[in-house]
């Protein structure tokens, strides 16, 4: 009896051994289930989709969210939206603001179902379809030119002035011309004129102004050279016969008394 029980012993002791090392390793093989799950979240992806890349204020948009499953807090915003709407299931609906064309961003935003940041955009044309407004007119800036900035008494200069086609009325004033030059119009805001410097102008700088519609629009610098513009003396005007007066005791001959010589007072003798 005393040997069976001790081989029993033994037995039990190195059958328990052996089967240790067995469980052991099939406790380590098995994965948990926060590895798996963390895995799975990491790898799902996150995207938004829009049913329509562009369109004009007032139209609308549905949308579609790819998140993982037990995802929370799903949010979608931009400028471009108005009314976001989340719908059941993964999708939601909005309509384009009134906003200036262009190209604007949409996100979406929400928490993973281990506590991850989800995050995903996508991107909106707006066209409102109108056309483009007429910019207004820029009024035609008034301009002056002189065929030359200088000249002598008695030059001509070619005077031109551009004006809106509409301008009623275009001149130039100097002591240069000698006071005001008017304009003749071409019909088509294009005034022209010969000015001719003064024949009393004396040599120095002028100012020489321009005007359109009675108001002035500009000022330029005309240099005058007199040098050498001497006034003729004038020459003596011939004595009127009638105004001639005839010396007492003479004869009118138009000419001159002759003298008295000494030889007529021996002729008399």
């Amino acid at each position: 009896m005393r040997k069976a029980l001790t081989f029993s012993a033994i037995a039990l002791a190195s059958s328990m051994a052996l089967a240790a090392p067995a469980v052991a390793f099939a406790a380590d093989a098995t994965p948990t289930a926060h590895s798996s799950a963390s895995a799975d979240a990491t790898s799902a992806p996150v995207a938004l989709k829009l049913s329509a890349s562009s369109g004009k204020p007032g139209d609308s948009l549905q949308m579609s969210m790819e998140v993982p499953d037990g995802s929370t807090n799903l949010s979608i915003s931009s400028k471009a939206l108005n009314d976001v709407k989340m719908t059941d299931g993964r999708g939601a609906t909005a309509t384009i603001a009134k906003v200036a064309d262009g190209n604007y961003g949409v996100s979406l935003t929400g928490t993973g179902p281990k506590g991850e940041k989800l995050q995903a955009t996508a991107q909106l044309t707006v066209k409102d379809g109108k056309p483009a407004p007429t910019p207004t007119p820029t009024p035609t800036a008034s301009t002056l030119s002189l065929s030359q900035d200088h000249g002598k008494p008695g030059d001509k200069i070619q005077v031109t002035v551009k004006t809106a086609p509409n301008e009623k009325s275009a001149f130039i004033k100097s002591d240069a011309f000698g006071g005001q030059v008017n304009l003749k119009n071409d019909g088509k805001g294009v005034w022209t004129g010969t000015a001719v410097v003064a024949k009393d102008v004396k040599t120095g700088y002028y100012g020489v102004d321009a005007f359109a519609g009675g108001k002035k629009f500009d000022t330029v610098k005309f240099s005058t050279d007199a040098t050498g513009n001497v006034t003729p003396k004038p020459k003596p005007t011939p004595l009127d016969p009638s105004h001639h007066k005839t010396p007492k005791g003479s004869v009118n001959t138009g000419q001159a008394p002759l003298g008295w010589v000494p030889s007529d007072a021996a002729d008399n003798g």
